[in-house]
């Protein structure tokens, strides 16, 4: 995708990552990935509403989160992963104007940056909790606004980035502020299965695709094509979406009364919802729908005292402020 400056980074980014996201053959089926339901629910409906903000997925080693990235990226067509290095400076994201033929010529030459080449593209960035503030912050503007700002020199110009954000993390290595966030879209906490019968499974399954992949890709082939389809017809309907007042304040009682700051997590909540309605076919949000996203969106938002965990998310309590509230 985008212009003939892309494709050398892309080449080098895939190079990175040690596959190339193009080779369909070489990916793991998404439909394959056992458990983790809440992670790659949430994936599929920043695939379907990239404007939900992304999604935080917090977890410890070994738990399908780089697979389950590039397994999405399967599903989407003409779609990419784009990985950003842990050590990336401000301009290999950002990109740069080239001071020296502005001065030489008068014209403008941009070189992008990460963020435009994750424009289409799913851009990954794996330890974002190990990444500088100020890098992160310009990652989360571009997820929101959907565009790369370069300014240099008092020059500025800007690229398209619209890109469905994929952050991971583990905890024991450390957090983010709230203030970054508060600016993911969702957020998801996974583990390792527990159940010895379940990782028995896992494990077959992971030794049958590496012994022959196409063969393992052809037995997940329909679900794999029908999931695919699923989120394009979200993508699709997702325009005709509506929510009535009576969700919106529903929305609106559910933050206020688990105590989150400011009114991200009510556009978040309302964004995410519509997706969900999206992806299942609906043209109208439904109760259904808000208490199927909500610990997602709520999880990283909830208030804690200093060096206190981030608190279990409770279900219950919204179905109790959902039938409180009422129509």
């Amino acid at each position: 995708m985008g212009g003939q400056n892309r494709l050398p980074l892309l080449q080098i980014v895939d190079f990175m990552n040690g596959v190339h996201m193009g080779e369909a053959s070489t990916l793991y089926p998404f439909s394959a990935i056992v458990g983790q339901e809440q992670m790659k629910r949430a994936l599929c409906l920043n695939a379907v509403h990239p404007g939900i903000g992304g999604v935080l997925i917090s977890g410890e080693r070994g738990t399908a989160k780089r697979t389950a990235v590039r397994a999405l990226a399967g599903l989407l067509a003409d779609s990419r992963v784009v990985e950003l290095p842990l050590n990336a400076t401000e301009d290999r994201v950002v990109g740069t104007l080239r001071i020296d033929e502005l001065m030489a010529t008068g014209e403008r030459v941009l070189v992008p940056g990460v963020l435009s080449e994750a424009d289409g593209n799913i851009l990954y960035i794996d330890e974002v909790n190990l990444l500088e503030d100020h890098i992160v912050d310009l990652i989360l503007d571009a997820a929101a606004t959907g565009v790369c700002r370069i300014e240099r020199e008092g020059v500025s110009e800007e690229m398209p980035a619209r890109f469905v954000l994929v952050g991971t993390m583990n905890p024991e290595e450390g957090t983010l502020r709230p203030q970054l966030l508060d600016r993911f879209g969702l957020s998801v906490r996974i583990e390792g299965i527990q159940d010895p019968d379940a990782r028995v499974g896992i494990m077959k399954l992971r030794h049958a695709f590496d012994e022959d992949p196409a063969a393992f890709r052809a037995k997940y082939e329909e679900e794999e094509n029908a999931l695919a389809a699923k989120i394009e017809a979200g993508k699709k309907l997702l325009p005709s979406v509506t929510a009535d007042d009576s969700i919106l304040r529903k929305i609106a009682v559910i933050s206020i009364e688990l105590g989150v700051d400011g009114h991200r997590a009510d556009l978040t909540l309302l964004r995410a919802s519509m997706a969900h309605a999206a992806f299942e076919g609906r043209m109208a949000v439904s109760e259904e729908d808000l208490t199927a996203v909500a610990d997602m969106v709520y999880r990283h938002r909830m208030r804690t005292l200093p060096f206190e965990q981030v608190r279990e998310f409770d279900h219950t309590e919204i179905e109790r402020i959902l039938r409180e509230t009422g129509d």
